[in-house]
């Protein structure tokens, strides 16, 4: 392993180790707007992984960025499902207050 590697590494090691701290502490009210806030990172990485995937010089490099696109697309899609959800949920509320009135 390369002295990059190493780092690169330790930066994965700390960057998922502090993204589970800070998720942890989110109440779980929390967790559905910023899910959805987050839709907008996710398709930035899709970006990323399709021009990484892109200018990949090796077959092994190309299979991991497929990889990478396909995960980030299921977060992409499953954000949108998230919010659209809860979306529908107030949508519905509205509905039944307006059912009630009349």
């Amino acid at each position: 392993m390369t002295t990059t590697q190493g780092i690169l590494l330790a930066v994965f090691v700390v960057a998922t180790l502090v993204g589970y701290k800070i998720i942890n502490r989110v109440p779980s009210l929390l967790h559905t707007p910023l899910m959805s806030g987050m839709n907008a990172f996710s398709g930035v990485t899709v970006l990323g992984c399709l021009s990484a995937t892109a200018l990949a010089a090796h077959w092994g490099s190309k299979t991991l960025g497929f990889i990478a696109i396909v995960l980030a697309m299921i977060n992409v899609v499953g954000g949108f499902g998230v919010t659209d959800r809860m979306l529908r949920m107030f949508h519905h509320s509205d509905q039944q207050k307006e059912g009630n009135n009349e």
